[in-house]
């Protein structure tokens, strides 16, 4: 009999998705649903991007990119990244990928032996455990704490790194929490990581949307991390499938050999639009729109403290808020069942970001219209305060 690979049996589900699909069947039933669950901006790419697909298109330019991507691309990043976040590269570092899912995918199998043990926060990115596994891997979720903005510690690296762990893998900011990793403790934390000879790789990808201080990569304190971004979130061009890896030296050849056979490369048009993000009137819409998340964050976070909901850590990047709910239930997923039907809210259950506040937490996303949060909030209030 005919069975899938054995890898399949340990692949986690993604309960983001389950509630997206549960909330599609109410809407198409007829109700009005007010969707806090998916982490997909409700901006899209703004006209100039457009405008260079046509273009593109119209000149003809679909066939391959070399493997590593667009040299023009790979340029414009460097650029980027030297401007907006402190942080000179070399663009033969860049790797071009399909969305930052393929730029994980790709490190994953470039870095990770069958076996190899890889320590990622709880909570963290629920995919990000599956990457590990395709790849022969095994994740090992760590518990954190609100006191340490529930990202790993140097000290949760000395009490868990064992004979079989090989690197972390870590977000800032992050998602469920949209907290960002203080400096002072992201050096611990690589120091901790080094001096046992692992690697780092670094999610990037709410690095743009941040709303506090002015962020640096973490490339400003080590030069050898290797770094996951994409166009999805701050660029807003989620369906244009288009990430970007930044790698040390010492891996970016095996890596560029590698996405040679697995994708060939990334899209090519997605290539060409994706060098109009960075003209200057794209660049002012972003702002616009990176200003325009903080506006809902500002109005959000009070609102859900307000009706009894308690937030541990404040998010400072991303568009996610990971709120407390003890005060109205200990099962996340029934509440947020509860929320859905009842309320007509989607939002997604803790069990998404591991087990250790599964029960507990809920993750709100504001990556949508304000009106609709304002609605989304009465209609909370109605339950939860009658």
């Amino acid at each position: 009999m005919q069975r899938p690979a054995h890898r399949i049996q340990n692949i986690l589900p993604f309960h983001a998705v389950e509630v997206f699909k549960n909330a599609q069947n109410l809407a198409e039933a007829g109700h009005d649903i007010i969707s806090l669950g998916i982490g997909e901006p409700d901006f899209t790419a703004p006209e100039p991007v457009i405008q260079a697909l046509k273009e593109a298109a119209d000149q003809g330019l679909t066939q391959y990119t070399p493997p590593a991507g667009l040299g023009a691309l790979r340029e414009a990043l460097a650029g980027y990244y030297a401007q907006a976040f402190d942080a000179p590269v070399d663009p033969e570092r860049i790797l071009i990928t399909a969305g930052a899912s393929g730029a994980l995918n790709l490190v994953c199998l470039s870095v990770i032996n069958p076996g190899d043990e890889i320590l990622m926060p709880d909570p963290s990115y629920p995919a990000n455990q599956n990457f590990v596994l395709a790849a022969g891997g095994a994740p090992r979720l760590i518990p954190t704490r609100a006191d340490d903005r529930f990202h790993l510690s140097a000290q949760d690296i000395e009490t868990h790194w064992t004979e079989r762990t090989r690197g972390v893998l870590i977000a800032s900011p992050s998602n469920p929490t949209g907290a960002t990793i203080g400096k002072d403790n992201l050096r611990a934390l690589i120091d901790a990581v080094r001096a046992r000879a692992g690697f780092i790789i670094m999610d990037e990808i709410y690095l743009g949307l941040y709303y506090e201080d002015k962020p640096k990569s973490a490339l400003c304190l080590d030069d050898d991390i290797i770094i996951i971004n994409s166009f999805s979130k701050y660029f807003h061009m989620t369906g244009w499938r288009l990430g970007w890896t930044i790698l040390p030296d010492w891996l970016t050849p095996s890596a560029e050999k590698l996405t040679a056979s697995l994708s060939i490369c990334a899209p090519t048009l997605a290539q060409h639009a994706a060098l109009a993000c960075f003209h200057e009137d794209s660049m002012a819409i972003y702002e616009q729109r990176r200003l325009a998340f903080k506006q809902r964050r500002d109005y959000l976070l009070p609102a859900l403290q307000d009706l009894g909901f308690a937030i541990p850590v404040q998010p400072d990047g991303a568009f996610y808020i990971y709120a407390d709910i003890s005060q109205f239930s200990t099962d996340s997923m029934d509440f947020a069942q509860r929320l859905l039907h009842q309320a007509h809210v989607a939002v997604v259950p803790g069990i998404d970001f591991g087990p250790h506040f599964a029960k507990q937490m809920l993750r709100f996303s504001y990556a949508t219209p304000q009106n609709l949060l304002e609605q989304a909030i009465e209609r909370l209030q109605r339950l939860l305060q009658p």
